[in-house]
């Protein structure tokens, strides 16, 4: 077989360690001044090739400019041929009409490395210099002036024509020259494809968002605090009590709920859930057409659907669910490329993979058992601690009875204002119990409540005077209750001026015996 090498002669080696040299010339020596010479011709061609290309853009510039001043002196020959005209002035005007705008007047910047030594000068100036080189040329007198203005500017720009089909055939020959050998700076991307293979979309449940709850060691401790606690919908911590207006759930309430409810499978998850127990075959299929399946939340979602079913008292769905969740967390973990080895393994009998896995699915699944067990016997115990532990309001003297004092809603005097903001401190439902006069929805409020809010309300209830042990119940919203209530504060007042001028009438004797004893 014949081998063409002659694809490899434009390879341009600058350190070939292959080459001959005389024998009393250093090779290293040699071949790095090769490699030196090489870099230079390499650099100077490519500068003179910029250089070039600079040049043509200032002379493609000069020579737009050059046919301004032809077609501004053709647009004004009847003027120039006009009897004393001035030649000077007359091609002062010329050059005006065609310099244009101030903007376009400088000429780019040439690059880097190109022309630093001097500063290219403004087309205005170079179109001047050329109409002084044509008055030099011409003389002080020629005889039609302005004709020969005309064909001296013509002259000067097919010499610039030229200069500009001279630099195109050394730009093309350099450019050849540097295009003939393949370097590292030739090399560059072809062209590059990248493939994925996506699956197809498939429409997605919608989910709704829910609250974010904070998770707390003792979610019930928010509740048990005191009562002039406002949570954002501005309702106490008693609300819960009330007997009669439900309360309508706020992030601060969602504590109560379990985290884990914010957790659960898609449509798609639960659809994989439902195929039977060891059917591998079904689920190879399922998640070879919903890759989707293996994803983290799949797998939560279904260990979190096992637990509540569990702890619903339905052991054979949460084993389910605990199964086909660790079938997705195997799946996923092994990637795309492993799910077919994955299933062939444990659908083997008597491999490694089958015993691994159901251990770890029977493990798994104890300890959702043994949680939801300690969970149900918590529960169970905190009922019963909740149903025994009570606070309620009875006579101690069988021959009296609790009666209810409520404060009036426009209160006169410093007491009743008192009074009547204690009573507007609490929940709606205990107001309206305490409205009702009835001492048993009395109890059945404070019957729903913890013992710590019960025992506050008791306190703030005596405080505001609005438990008395005396017959009939005060109603303060009646004409017939406030002036009751208006004669027993009366009353109050009497007894309590009495006792003061029995102190002052003993701090007198004490002072006459005194006296007397001086």
């Amino acid at each position: 077989m014949v081998v063409n090498y002659s694809k490899w002669d434009a390879l341009e080696l600058s350190d070939d360690s292959d080459i001959e040299v005389h024998p009393n010339v250093d090779k290293r020596s040699f071949i790095r001044a090769k490699q030196n010479q090489i870099h230079q011709q390499r650099f100077e061609r490519r500068h003179q090739i910029d250089t070039l290309k600079y040049e043509r853009i200032i002379n493609d510039g000069l020579l737009q400019r050059i046919d301004k001043l032809l077609a501004s002196l053709h647009e004004h020959a009847q003027q120039a041929n006009a009897p004393g005209q001035n030649p000077d002035e007359f091609m002062m005007q010329a050059l005006m009409d065609c310099a244009g705008d101030g903007a376009d007047d400088v000429p780019p910047k040439p690059p880097k490395g190109v022309y630093t030594q001097t500063e290219e000068p403004r087309y205005s100036v170079m179109m001047a210099s050329l109409v002084d080189q044509v008055k030099k040329e011409l003389g002080d007198k020629p005889q039609d002036w302005f004709q020969s203005y005309v064909k001296g500017v013509e002259g000067h720009k097919k010499k610039v024509k030229g200069l500009q089909a001279e630099l195109a055939q050394k730009l093309a020959d350099l450019e050849k020259e540097e295009g003939r050998k393949i370097t590292s700076d030739s090399i560059h991307t072809g062209f590059s494809v990248s493939s994925v293979a996506k699956e197809k979309e498939k429409a997605k449940p919608a989910t709704t968002s829910k609250p974010e709850a904070v998770e707390v060691l003792n979610p019930g401790a928010l509740k048990k605090d005191s009562l002039s606690r406002m949570d954002s919908a501005g309702q106490s911590s008693g609300a819960e009590a009330d007997v009669d207006e439900p309360v309508q759930k706020t992030s601060n309430v969602v504590e109560d709920e379990d985290d884990e409810e914010h957790i659960e499978p898609t449509e798609l998850g639960k659809a994989f859930a439902k195929i039977k127990m060891g059917d591998y075959k079904k689920c190879l299929q399922f998640i070879s057409e919903n890759h989707a399946v293996v994803a983290e939340r799949e797998t939560d979602g279904l260990l979190v659907q096992g637990f509540n079913a569990q702890m619903d008292g339905k052991p054979e769905v949460a084993k389910q669910c605990v199964h086909q969740a660790l079938l997705l967390q195997y799946c996923r973990s092994l990637g795309r490329d492993g799910v077919g080895l994955f299933f062939k393994r444990i659908t083997t009998p008597g491999h490694q993979a089958q015993k691994v896995f159901q251990e770890d699915v029977n493990s798994t699944y104890a300890r959702i058992r043994s949680r939801c067990a300690e969970l149900a016997k918590e529960k169970e115990s905190n009922s019963r601690a909740t149903e025994t532990e009570q606070i309620q309001l009875h006579a101690v003297d069988p021959n009296t009875s609790i009666h209810i004092n409520i404060p009036s809603e426009s209160p006169s005097e410093e007491v009743e204002v008192k009074a009547r903001e204690i009573f507007k401190t609490f929940p709606p439902g205990l107001q309206r119990a305490l409205e009702s006069g009835e001492l048993a929805k009395v109890n059945e409020v404070l019957g729903k409540m913890s013992v710590e809010e019960a025992e506050e309300v008791v306190e703030k209830l005596g405080e505001g005077g609005m438990l008395s042990v005396e017959e009939g119940v005060i109603d303060g919203t009646t004409e017939e209750g406030r002036e009751r209530l208006k004669g027993l504060e009366e009353k109050a007042r009497a007894e309590k001026l009495a006792e003061e001028a029995a102190v002052r009438s003993g701090g007198a004797d004490h002072i006459e015996v005194a006296d007397v004893d001086d």
